[in-house]
């Protein structure tokens, strides 16, 4: 009987360390565990900011951040450095996202995404229209893009409370359609935010993406080469005039979906360093450094580079960026008279009734049009609630209501999206409990 390893964990010896990391190693892999790490910097945010500690705690992120090199100086608060800066890692992401879902994921096949990217379009157009309704002809209209975005961490989050009563069609076609929505979304920020533009510096950036993809094409690798060259992208979108986070979502698309390494290749490597091991060449202390080396670089080659960074910054994004966005932004002194406020009013209504409705509706459409078809197991009520839960729009909503209003109204509107994602998560949940049992018994 062999005594080989059945498992690829088994290889590693254990050591005692691993009894204290391996409870948060599990916690960073559920999939629920990013909403709810972003719930809690949420409600730290809130507190603090209704509390006595306000004043303190509003300050801290107005502190000015200087880098610099000579005579080129960057003097920005805390609060700009993480929007602008750490949230193009979190853009990053969602390009690499984006990228796998057109390549590999069910965005690739034009007949399954035609209801994702239906339902998403309708749950873009409806809640701007219902703010715009509200806000036409006053300043704060700008912000007509908050409430189309939708928060796919607290999405998840909502279906995993919910457990295997979620159809696999319903998550599948969420997952799907905020892909698309993050799309729109990424639009209407370069867009629709953008005021002005320094030619200059936007050429450069554009120069240095077109040098970043003639690099990739002859088979450049080196890490740190693309860490500074993205770098420079990034100083050249913000110091264009577009918002510098679309750099990320430029680089994200840009990362090759191929590995460098075939499975055939794979295992012919690993054959050779097999005879290696076994044979003379393995002896010697220069030469096991060699083929060992060689084994590390063919591991790391064989998942494509989209594969490596999603999975290396995946945890970076949802544990720290996001979080830490959060508790910077939604803390917001509330008050129940900010309810009545027209924007506030305006953005709960887009994500609350907007969304839903839009999703809905196109989808009724595309379906109707026979673009499409509901997935199984998914039922017009059970699709009513994945809308609502669609509803949840919190961080882009948030990034979006930074770029667009001006203080005196951002207050307001943030007071709309924390209600608003509230009320959707609630009803959304609610009309999925409602409708899902009676999909399993009959």
């Amino acid at each position: 009987m062999s005594d080989a390893p059945t498992d690829a964990e088994e290889i590693f010896p254990h050591e005692r360390v691993d009894r204290l990391v391996g409870p948060f190693q599990r916690f960073m892999h559920v999939e629920t565990s990013g909403g709810v790490v972003l719930l809690a910097a949420t409600a730290t945010a809130l507190i603090l900011a209704n509390s006595p500690l306000a004043e303190r705690f509003l300050a801290l992120w107005q502190t000015t951040l200087t880098i610099g090199i000579g005579d080129f100086q960057m003097s920005h608060s805390l609060k700009h450095w993480i929007s602008d800066g750490l949230m193009a890692v979190f853009f990053f992401v969602i390009g690499l996202e984006v990228k796998r879902e057109l390549v590999l994921g069910e965005l690739r096949d034009l007949r399954k995404a035609t209801l994702p990217i239906a339902g998403a379009l309708g749950g873009m157009i409806a809640p701007a229209g219902i703010y715009l309704a509200f806000q036409w002809g006053e300043p704060t209209a700008r912000g007509w893009g908050i409430p189309m975005a939708t928060d796919i961490a607290f999405v998840v989050g909502c279906m995993a409370v919910l457990g295997s009563r979620v159809p696999p069609g319903l998550r599948v076609m969420l997952l799907s359609l905020a892909i698309a929505d993050d799309i729109g979304a990424i639009l209407v920020i370069a867009f629709g935010y953008t005021d002005s533009l320094a030619w200059g510096w936007l050429f450069f950036a554009f120069g240095v993406v077109a040098l970043l993809r003639v690099l990739s094409r002859i088979g450049v690798r080196a890490v740190s080469v693309y860490v500074m060259g993205g770098a420079a992208v990034w100083l050249g979108f913000h110091e264009s005039g577009v918002h510098a986070t679309i750099a990320g979502v430029i680089l994200g698309l840009m990362t090759p979906s191929t590995s460098w390494i075939g499975s055939e290749r794979l295992r012919n490597l690993w054959r050779l360093a097999d005879s290696y091991m076994h044979g003379e060449r393995w002896e010697t202390a220069g030469d096991r450094r060699s083929v060992l080396q060689t084994i590390e670089r063919t591991m790391r080659e064989a998942l494509s580079p989209l594969e490596r960074l999603e999975n290396a910054l995946h945890p970076w994004q949802s544990f720290f960026i996001v979080p830490l966005f959060a508790l910077v932004n939604a803390g917001v002194a509330f008050q129940l008279s900010d309810l009545a406020e027209p924007v506030a009013i305006a953005v709960m209504l887009g994500l609350v009734v907007g969304k839903p409705l839009g999703i809905v509706l196109f989808a009724w459409l595309a379906v109707r049009l026979g673009l499409g078809r509901l997935p199984d197991g998914v039922s017009w009520p059970v699709l009513l609630g994945g809308g609502c839960l669609a509803g949840i729009g919190f961080t882009m909503a948030l990034f979006i209501a930074n770029l667009a209003l001006p203080d005196a109204a951002l207050s307001a509107a943030k007071v709309g999206i924390l209600v608003g994602s509230l009320v959707s998560a609630v009803l959304g949940m609610a009309l999925l409990l409602r409708a899902l049992p009676a999909r399993t018994e009959n």
